[in-house]
Formats: C-alpha cells, sequence, structure tokens
C-alpha cells in the first residue's frame, strides 16, 4: 500500500459573473486526496491519512475516497469545518486559487492523530502540497517522515501556492524536513519558480534536493514535458500534445503514476530507485506524461485509469 499524507477539501470552481451571480460547482479535491485516488485508479493499494470533517462536505470526501477504493482507516474525523478552494481558471485553463478554512479539518492534524506504528503492508509514504507549511499538520506529518525515513519508501511534491494558508513564510525550513526524508521528490518548473523568487533554475533547485537525499528528482515543464535528475544523469522527455481543457490535477496525475508505475516494476524501494539507468528512467517520464496528458483534456482533477493510460501509450504521440 501507498499512504498518501496531506489534506482533503473541497475544490470551488467558480465562473465568470453573470447577471449579479457567480455559478460554481463543488468538488472533492486536494492534491494528497487525488494522488491517493489517482493510485487506486491505476490498480495500486492505496491509503490516506488526513484530517476530514463530520460536515457535508467532509462526508463527501469520505464517500469518494471509499468508492474509489482508497483504504479510509487512517482518516482522522473531526467536527472542524472542511476547507474550500476557490478555483478560476482563464483563458488558457490556467487555474488561479483562493483557500477558505482557518482552523479546518485539513489543517488541524495533531501528533496524537498519527498511528503508532504502519503496518508492513504499507510499502510507501507521500506527503505534498500546503499541509506540509501549515501548524499543527505540517509539523505533524513531518514527525511522521522522519519516523519513516529508511523504512518506507518516501515521495514529496511541495506543489507550492502563494495564496495557501500561511503564504510562503517560513516554507523552506518547513519543506526541508520532509525534502530530507524523500527518495523521489516530484515538482514543477512553478514550484522552483515559485519557492526561490525566480532566482533558481530548475537544475539547481534539483542539485539542492538530491545533496538532500533524494534519489530521483522529476521536475514537469507543463507542456514542454518533464526532466527527470538521478546519479544516472539528466534526461527530459516532451510533453504529449492534446488539447488542453483545464491543468487542474494534472501535477497530481503526473505524480500518481510516478508512484504506480515504480510499484507495477518492483522498484518502489530506496535501493531500486538509486539503481534506475537513463532508459528506466525515460519510461518512467513518458507513462508518467501520458497520465498528465490524459488529465488536462478534461475538467477538474479527473485522473486516468491505467487502461486509459495504456490505450494512449499504444497511440503515436
Amino acid at each position: 500500500m501507498i499512504l498518501v499524507c496531506g489534506e482533503a477539501l473541497i475544490d470551488l470552481f467558480v465562473a465568470a459573473p453573470d447577471r449579479g451571480e457567480m455559478p460554481a460547482r463543488a468538488v472533492p479535491g486536494g492534491s494528497p486526496f487525488n494522488v491517493a485516488i489517482g493510485l487506486a485508479r491505476l490498480g495500486i493499494e492505496a491509503g490516506f491519512l488526513g484530517g476530514v470533517s463530520r460536515d457535508a462536505f467532509g462526508s463527501l470526501l469520505a464517500e469518494m475516497l471509499a468508492r474509489e477504493g482508497v483504504d479510509c482507516g487512517y482518516l482522522v474525523r473531526t467536527d472542524r469545518l472542511s476547507t474550500l478552494s476557490v478555483i478560476a481558471t482563464d483563458d488558457n485553463g490556467h487555474p488561479s486559487y483562493s483557500f477558505h478554512g482557518e482552523g479546518a479539518a485539513d489543517r488541524s492534524l495533531l501528533p496524537s492523530d498519527l498511528p503508532s506504528e504502519l503496518p508492513g503492508t504499507v510499502e510507501a509514504l507521500a506527503f505534498g502540497s500546503y499541509t506540509m507549511a501549515a501548524e499543527p499538520v505540517g509539523p505533524s506529518l513531518a514527525a511522521l517522515a522522519e519516523r519513516e525515513k529508511g523504512r518506507r519508501f518516501i515521495s514529496v511534491d511541495p506543489n507550492l501556492r502563494p495564496t495557501a494558508p500561511g503564504g510562503l513564510a517560513g516554507w523552506h525550513m518547513a519543506a526541508e524536513r520532509f525534502y530530507r526524508a524523500a527518495n523521489l521528490i516530484k515538482a514543477s518548473e512553478e514550484d522552483v519558480r515559485i519557492g526561490w523568487d525566480g532566482q533558481v533554475t530548475i537544475t539547481e533547485a534539483a542539485a539542492y534536493w538530491l545533496d538532500l537525499g533524494a534519489q530521483l528528482v522529476v521536475i514537469t515543464e507543463g507542456e514542454r514535458g518533464a526532466t527527470a535528475f538521478s546519479s544516472a544523469g539528466r534526461i527530459s522527455v516532451p510533453g504529449r500534445p492534446v488539447t488542453v481543457c483545464d491543468t487542474v490535477g494534472a501535477g497530481d496525475a503526473f505524480h500518481a503514476s510516478l508512484l504506480a508505475r515504480l510499484a507495477q516494476t518492483g522498484r518502489l524501494h530506496p535501493s531500486a530507485l538509486a539503481e534506475l539507468d537513463i532508459a528506466s528512467v525515460r519510461e518512467l517520464l513518458v507513462y508518467a506524461s501520458a497520465a498528465a496528458a490524459l488529465s488536462v483534456t478534461r475538467r477538474g482533477a479527473v485522473l486516468p485509469t491505467a487502461a486509459e493510460v495504456e490505450a494512449l501509450l499504444s497511440t503515436p504521440a
């Protein structure tokens, strides 16, 4: 099992104002939530660890996890409210986010809420997004990552959002605890630009993460594709040309499919990751890029199934 840790929230997609109203559509979301569902759709056993409200939105989140086949035994149910992430997309389908939920369920996870011991069936842990730096959930999950370092495969996706709770103040200090525990770090070019205020290249960011101990760093570059860095070297693959509806969930699809492909090929282990050659890394990137390409053709974070990814891979790019 891959246990995904972080936030589950409600994405509120808003349309342009019309006659004094702003039409909206509420759907389950949150980057770690999406990754857990993405793994399940790719045929990988997944669980979700995070704070989930007992309100109507929280019930929707828990029901969707269960319906998708995600293990809900690690949910921490609470009377705190659910966070709302309001999303507006521009003419090119690129989203902007604003978060509403001070003291909400996803941010309130305490060290006492964590399992004192994980079963042997949990092979890997995945962390990401704003709960890495929010209080008190961030330090709680960082302690879990540090505790399990060397015992489980650990993957991290910063998924930076400047408008997320707390902004970027203290981000690097909080996130570094996760980076130091990580075997795999998946990030986007936008994460690098935002996190270092445009002063660092993706190559420099990857070198920083590798120096902290990661065996593989993958940075997505939108329609241009993705680049991986490891002891085997650097390799890039182009993106697949598709008609974009919006890019919500594309990074989550990429992260989930990277983990799924490692699991499918028996490489969800630090030693196996360190031994990947360039050809194997390229195959990982091609698979994950196909999953991300499928996701951007759909409205919202609708991650693909294994059959859909294989079907796309069987057609010429």
